[in-house]
């Protein structure tokens, strides 16, 4: 496993005028589209399969796999559609990459388009971002200009059209059935499967849904092969991707390096834990990942690592928390969020999510006695599994995973008739105003 960052995605980034097409066609754009037309749509999907990529938008399907689904002997049209949802608390790749570099987007929309047989792609970015709506929009006008979007394209006889959709801006969006809610102009939320997205997806027809950055990291694999791609990363998790690192670092920002890098190299490359304080405990995918701490450190940050240290990969959302943090006041700020994002649907996310709140914000204040942390577990516990989507098993996922690190944490809230942080917080600043 190589142990540098790999710059793929975010080469371009610090390219001057790097989201426009001349930047883009001088470092090699859409030269790996004509080597996919050079190919059958089968060999594309099979060089997909080979180079182990796996979705890149948190559950970590093989991306190959996903595309032989689609039914080809269906009379349906075949759609493409791209998740740029991207709400996950902590998450902040796809946008810089829409940002910095979305011709490649487009690029791997119709490399992908093409190998499942699709004629019509989506783009559904959440509708708050409006400079990244605007961007991608109008890479997409410049790839139908320059001949890459349209008809016959390149000459190949490969039609396609992309739409650029926003979206309403509910988290639930990013749930890949409720995207497609949104998508047919219906309010967001998740279906019931089976029929899967593959056989009945957008306007019931086989539709493949995939992450920006899966989409993204397809030119690459075309131009360079498929053992280039598989020959980074770990055995079982190939490849590069981009970890966000945010919260209490010296330097955050998008490292792209190969799976299995751990996050104590990431923490050396960013700078260490800011102002010299300590490392407590972080997410590695995000908010709806069980959380881990600095026990952790030495983990290969790739499926597998991430899923026996009893957490989830997710979408490399690493969320860095220093030792000045109340783990008991980040839990009930994550779990109001999903408590607002729940859509409704079904009892265990709508009304768990409520009784999480309650019961989190009375132990934060210091109010009520430690079985309610037995009351709390059991909440968790007649959510996960039980809601028709994955928010509610996210919602429950920081509340079980800080009881089994921090207990001790929440028992002091209760001693100390209220958060000990705060506490310690005004002994500090009174004696700041005394030596003053």
């Amino acid at each position: 496993m190589t142990d540098t960052l790999t710059p793929v995605l975010t080469d371009m980034w610090d390219v001057e005028r790097s989201w426009t097409l001349a930047a883009y066609e001088s470092k090699g754009g859409y030269q790996a589209l004509d080597k996919a037309f050079g190919m059958s749509q089968d060999d594309v999907i099979a060089a997909v399969k080979d180079s182990g990529l796996r979705g890149r938008g948190g559950a970590g399907f093989p991306t190959g796999m996903k595309w032989s689904f689609i039914p080809q002997d269906n009379p349906k049209p075949k759609y493409l559609v791209v998740n740029a949802d991207e709400s996950e608390p902590g998450t902040c790749k796809d946008i810089p990459l829409m940002m910095g570099n979305p011709h490649v987007l487009v690029e791997g929309v119709i490399i992908s388009s093409y190998a499942i047989r699709a004629n019509k792609a989506f783009i559904y970015i959440r509708g708050e971002v409006l400079h990244v709506i605007r961007r991608v929009q109008a890479a997409v006008a410049e790839a139908y200009a320059a001949g890459h979007l349209g008809k016959d394209i390149h000459g190949s006889g490969y039609d396609l059209d992309v739409v650029v959709h926003a979206g309403a801006g509910a988290y639930i969006c990013g749930e890949e059935t409720a995207l497609l809610e949104g998508l047919e102009g219906r309010r967001g939320q998740p279906r019931l499967r089976p029929p899967f997205p593959a056989v009945a997806g957008l306007y019931a027809s086989p539709t493949v849904i995939n992450n920006v950055e899966s989409i993204a990291s397809v030119p690459s694999i075309v131009a360079n092969g498929a053992q280039w791609f598989a020959s980074m990363g770990t055995e079982k998790s190939k490849g590069y991707g981009i970890f966000s690192l945010s919260g209490h670092v010296t330097k955050p920002g998008q490292y792209e390096a190969p799976l299995g890098i751990t996050l104590r190299e990431l923490l050396d490359l960013a700078g260490g834990i800011r102002g010299g304080r300590e490392l407590k405990f972080w997410t590695p995918g995000g908010s709806s990942t069980p959380l881990l701490t600095a026990d952790h450190l030495d983990i290969p940050l790739d499926f597998e690592g991430v899923g026996a240290a009893g957490s989830m990969l997710g979408t490399r959302a690493l969320q860095i928390f220093d030792d000045t943090v109340c783990v008991v006041r980040a839990v009930l700020r994550w779990t109001e969020f999903y408590k607002h994002e729940s859509c409704g649907k079904c009892t265990p996310c709508r009304e768990g999510t409520w009784w999480l709140v309650q019961t989190l914000a009375r132990l934060e204040k210091g109010q009520g006695t430690e079985a309610d942390l037995d009351t709390l577990l059991d909440q968790c516990d007649n959510i996960l599994g039980r809601s028709f989507c994955a928010l509610g098993d996210g919602a429950t996922s920081p509340i079980s995973s800080s009881i089994q690190y921090f207990r001790d944490e929440y028992l002091a809230h209760l001693t100390h008739g209220g958060c000990p942080f705060d506490a310690a917080r005004s002994t500090a600043w009174a004696g700041q105003e005394v030596t003053a």
